[in-house]
């Protein structure tokens, strides 16, 4: 690799497992290799985590900017009060005023290019929102912050590639809020990102219907074929690979998901629940169609485990080596266009 990735890591809820997973993947000496990671969030935190759960073999450095981060080693930013109190397992204001200045802290470096890549530990949405974070999550957050026209929320593993039109909004919004022209957008922001983050050259993508059996031919819905399939239709003229609208569970139950590139779903838990059943201990949730990289692992907070050394570790881990991958999927994307735009040396 060309140069040593900068990779911030925000802290997530400090009462989850967060620390837990983010520790237990920087006890593993071989993760630095070509890395710096700078952790934004509490020294002390981190050091309580650390005790609790016996990790002594991953070491911080305490840095007070990210341009001080040492390479190929964990530092660590204090972004809140080193008084904050930590009550494992429980929602706090405190967690969630400490989520959300970890998150400020990490963007600020990320808009001033001192991290190349950002990962994000599992927040509570309902402690963070009560501290005036006005957004249903990271993925809505971070479009903001960066001034995203549009985004979608991709669960990636190694056998799916899974999106959703609608994301974190009630169930019942979910058809008033479909339309042709958003579906058609996603579907081109999928395509996009297949291309440029993810190397595929001509993405297959299949789009899945609302209804059950995708509408059984208007019987059950006509959403599919007076919303979704002009979507389709008006992609397939723009030369984008989309197929569909196929029924969410004979699709998914079938196995016809390896078949493509990735997978459009309408609604959340339409794609979210049969993903997690596939890839729940190592998938990675990615923001596609942003100017910048952004990953967590697919999970929570995990309160009801925190503490007592359960959690899995691979999701983060994976989360890490996606955004690596991505960069370095950019970058060379990048440096190809810009050899092609170089004048041309004329033999003579």
């Amino acid at each position: 690799m060309s140069k040593n990735i900068r990779i911030g890591i925000t802290q997530g809820d400090i009462n989850g497992i967060g620390y837990e997973v983010i520790l237990k993947v920087l006890a593993d000496s071989r993760v630095f290799d070509d890395r710096t990671f700078i952790i934004y969030g509490s020294s002390k935190v981190a050091a309580f985590h650390k005790k609790t759960l016996n990790i002594e073999t991953a070491n911080l450095n305490l840095v007070k900017s990210a341009r001080e981060a040492q390479s190929k080693k964990a530092n660590i930013i204090n972004c809140v009060d080193n008084n904050i109190r930590v009550e494992i397992g429980l929602s706090t204001s405190a967690a969630g005023q400490a989520s959300i200045a970890a998150l400020n802290c990490a963007v600020s470096d990320l808009k001033d290019n001192l991290i190349d890549v950002i990962v994000t530990a599992p927040i509570n949405k309902k402690n963070i929102n009560d501290e005036g974070f006005n957004f249903p999550g990271h993925t809505e957050f971070f479009a903001s912050q960066f001034n995203a026209k549009d985004h979608l929320m991709l669960l990636v593993s190694d056998t799916i590639r899974a999106g959703v039109v609608t994301g974190h909004v009630p169930i019942s919004e979910v058809p008033g809020l479909l339309t042709s022209k958003l579906i058609e957008d996603k579907i081109m922001i999928l395509n996009s990102t297949l291309i440029q983050d993810f190397g595929i050259r001509k993405p297959r993508i299949a789009v899945l219907g609302l209804n059950p059996h995708a509408g059984d031919q208007g019987l059950l819905g006509k959403e599919e074929i007076d919303v979704i399939k002009p979507a389709i239709d008006a992609v397939k003229n723009k030369n984008i690979f989309a197929f569909g609208p196929f029924p969410a569970d004979g699709f998914l139950g079938s196995l016809e998901y390896l078949k493509y590139d990735a997978v459009l779903g309408m609604y959340h838990d339409q794609l979210l629940i049969p993903f997690k059943v596939l890839a729940f201990d190592d998938g990675v949730n990615y923001t596609a169609g942003l100017s910048i990289i952004r990953t967590s692992p697919d999970h929570g907070t995990g309160f009801e485990i925190a503490g007592q050394n359960k959690a899995s570790e691979n999701s983060m881990r994976a989360a890490i080596d996606l955004a690596e991958d991505i960069f370095y999927n950019r970058k060379n994307i990048s440096e190809l266009k810009a050899n092609q735009l170089k004048p041309q040396k004329i033999e003579e």
